[in-house]
């Protein structure tokens, strides 16, 4: 697993370039672009289960479905942040992307510190130290485990029957 870390502000341009926004709309086409102006080796890089640390306001600017498509798609497990913006963050719940307020985690790590995280149980380690953050409500892991907002309706309406 790798740990990829990025700053402050990292708005939904640098995640995913406007200018692609008409043009691509599955995950086939949004993944080569994915960081293309922030790290342009991302998409090549990064592998499932992989881990993002970023700094506050992750996520900001424009409402564009791409960034957590395209995160998503390549496996993102999880992104550990000082904050998120509010419109990127209801994003990545329709999407099943799970997304982690824990600034002290952020702050500790060091490059090459090993990463674990326990989703479920509220749990990050950084370099050996433990850090918590509140338990995730059932209703996203269970939007996660569906694969997004969408699979998790039909799923509920199928056994309502």
């Amino acid at each position: 697993m790798t740990v990829w870390k990025y700053g402050d502000s990292i708005n939904t341009d640098m995640l995913f370039p406007g200018k692609y926004t008409y043009t691509c709309s599955t995950a086939d086409e949004v993944i080569p672009h994915l960081l293309e102006d922030l790290d342009p080796t991302f998409h090549e890089k990064v592998e499932e289960g992989d881990l993002l640390l970023v700094g506050g306001n992750f996520g900001c600017g424009s409402s564009r479905e791409q960034p957590v498509l395209g995160l998503k798609a390549v496996g993102v497990k999880a992104i550990i942040g000082r904050s998120f913006a509010r419109i990127f963050y209801r994003a990545s719940i329709n999407q099943g992307l799970i997304l982690i307020e824990c600034p002290d985690a952020v702050e500790a790590y060091r490059d090459g510190d090993e990463v674990d995280i326990d989703i479920e149980g509220g749990r990050i380690t950084v370099g050996g130290k433990e850090f918590s953050f509140p338990k995730l409500p059932p209703q996203i892991l269970e939007i996660r485990d569906a694969g997004g907002l969408l699979n998790y309706a039909r799923k509920k309406l199928e056994t309502r029957g």
